[in-house]
């Protein structure tokens, strides 16, 4: 071999060894180069050939079917979430203290008690969560049935004694069904503490769904001090009907409720964090979060299990697609949000925020259907520096790209350090069919629909890590 040979040969080696340590698109950080625009398409090339974010939701609803707060089960799914986020290549994989409320559901049963010739007929209820339970035999008392607070204070002395059965509807002409829900959520949450100042012995309350079914859907209620506590429940959507029928033909039936849900105090849980740390200012965050705890029912597939693989997802497909952000792009699994948000209000305030900025945070806790586009700002208009990224959204399949809004339960305390909120917004057409009831499984959830809310929130939180606010 000739000199000149043997020298071409060894400068041909030493390039090819340059190549192989220099970092590439795919299996390390991107060449300075990589738009937006082009690590958007990555990761949802990356997305929707793994579906990996139903993968994920399955690992949890099996290692934690219920997760009602402050659960063995609640603590299975920061255990097994925790361990998920390390195997993921996540850092600052860490726990952060949470004190919530510890309650159990117990029996449940309605029945309208014979009368005569008249047979027993079984209701399917199930105890409002936070309700005080009855005593062992039960609640059986005559009911009065109403469609709003203004038609209980009207009954005065006729509702004393009874189970008052709030019996409204919720309006199917209302296109977005939060609104629906929202317009009806204050019978579940306040119906207790309004029938208990009319004397009444109980409350039952139409559950909050436009579906006609035996499944009744749960949810928060309170009490109010200085207020007798009575027991409350929901009754499922068919028989709220067949109740309501069977009233207008015996207006004195009586049923008899029996709940053996009970309150056992204030218990330790977690809020969870994992991190894919910044590059240039790790300091500044941005967050991707969704709820941990679930009602009891179902195994919570859409809410919120679909907000916590989303986040996690999310951050995944980042550095799958060998990105590196910025800033620091966090995923955090909240603790109590359906027991009043404590665990959004104590990440806000914990130790571990000294230091941190965050500069915008988006929540997902609309369930995993289709993603119609992505909230942001929270006011009446997007922000005009963000604008241009509704239309790389729609080039991925987010119809309606960023829309103003955006936030959570979860997110919300962090808007007092001035931290820009958004939210993701998938198709809520069946969201309702399943909230908070025993069909809120894994099966409802398609694995595509899943894994493309989890791209939206990857490419807001990369592009905002990226060019900041």
């Amino acid at each position: 071999m000739g000199r000149r040979l043997r020298f071409a040969l060894l400068a041909f080696a030493a390039v090819l060894a340059a190549a192989s340590l220099r970092p590439s698109a795919v299996g390390g950080q991107p060449p300075e180069t990589t738009s937006v625009d082009e690590a958007a398409r990555r990761m949802l090339a990356q997305g929707l050939r793994e579906e990996r974010a139903h993968d994920l939701l399955r690992g949890l609803l099996e290692a934690a079917p219920t997760r009602l707060t402050g659960s063995e089960g609640a603590e299975a799914a920061v255990e097994h979430m925790g361990k998920l986020m390390v195997d993921l290549g996540f850092t600052n994989v860490h726990r952060e203290a949470v004190l919530v409320e510890r309650w159990e559901r117990g029996v449940e049963t309605a029945v309208v008690e014979a009368s005569g010739q008249r047979p027993v007929i079984e209701l399917a209820v199930c105890a409002l969560g936070g309700s005080v339970g009855t005593p062992e035999a039960g609640v059986a008392a005559g009911v009065v049935e109403v469609r709003s607070f203004k038609e209980l204070e009207a009954l005065g002395p006729a509702a004393r004694g009874k189970v008052v059965f709030f019996n409204q509807p919720m309006d199917r002409a209302i296109l977005e069904p939060f609104r629906a829900y929202g317009a009806n959520a204050e019978q579940r949450v306040r119906g207790a503490v309004e029938a208990a100042r009319s004397g009444a012995a109980a409350v039952l309350v139409r559950s909050l769904t436009f579906r006609r079914d035996r499944h009744p859907h749960t949810g928060l209620m309170r009490y109010e001090d200085g207020v007798p506590r009575i027991p409350a429940a929901a009754i499922a959507t068919r028989d709220a009907d067949g109740l309501s029928a069977l009233l207008r033909a015996s207006p004195d039936l009586v049923v008899r409720l029996t709940l053996g849900c009970r309150d056992r105090g204030p218990v330790s849980s977690a809020n969870l964090v994992g991190d894919l740390r910044g590059a240039e200012r790790p300091e500044e965050i941005v967050l991707i979060g969704g709820h941990l705890d679930a009602w009891d029912l179902g195994t919570g597939a859409h809410d919120d299990g679909a907000g916590c693989v989303h986040a996690l997802e999310a951050l995944r497909l980042i550095k799958a697609a060998g990105l590196v952000p910025k800033r620091t792009i966090r995923a955090v699994l909240f603790m109590d949000e359906e027991f009043g948000g404590t665990g959004g209000r104590f990440y806000a305030g914990a130790p571990e925020r000294r230091g941190e900025r965050h500069l915008a945070a988006f929540e997902s806790d609309r369930g995993g259907f289709l993603p119609l586009a992505v909230g942001l700002g929270g006011g009446p208009g997007v922000p005009e520096r963000f604008k241009a990224a509704g239309g790389l959204l729609r080039s991925l399949g987010i119809v309606q790209g960023l829309v103003p809004g955006g936030g959570g339960v979860d997110i919300a305390p962090l808007a007092e350090r001035g931290v820009l909120l958004g939210g993701l917004i998938p198709d809520a057409a069946r969201y309702f069919d399943a909230h908070h009831s025993a069909l809120d499984v894994l099966d409802a959830v398609h694995p595509r629909e899943l894994e493309l809310g989890a791209v939206a929130l990857a490419v807001m939180a990369y592009l905002i890590a990226q060019d900041g606010i």
